[in-house]
């Protein structure tokens, strides 16, 4: 029934900056963390950001200063804002929500940095 839908990704230079959105469709109860993580073309899939129900945040180290994980929890909503980005940030960005039975995960958007 809970579905989490990502939006917001696409092609932008070198330098550019992106909006990922991530929509739940129905309520989850018990969220500990939502995140989002992302998998490059043969790489396992990482960490990127956190946030926890109690709005404290981790980021990867790769990431630190140019992205921001932030909620709306009227909207049902995460977001990634990503700044200055690189052509390394290049993956698909998948959204994830930690309760206290299960994760949920988005389909994935792909985000693609290149001159």
């Amino acid at each position: 029934q809970v579905q989490l839908v990502e939006s917001g990704g696409g092609s932008v230079q070198p330098g550019g900056s992106l909006r990922l959105s991530c929509a739940a469709s129905g309520t989850i109860f018990s969220i500990y963390t939502r995140g989002w993580y992302r998998q490059a073309p043969g790489k396992q899939r990482e960490l990127v950001a956190a946030i926890t129900s109690g709005g404290s945040t981790n980021y990867a180290d790769s990431v630190k200063g140019r992205f921001t994980i932030s909620r709306d929890n009227t909207k049902n909503t995460v977001y990634l804002q990503m700044n200055s980005l690189k052509p390394e940030d290049t993956a698909v960005y998948y959204c994830n929500v930690g309760t206290s039975q299960r994760d949920y995960w988005g389909q994935g958007t792909q985000v693609t940095v290149s001159s």
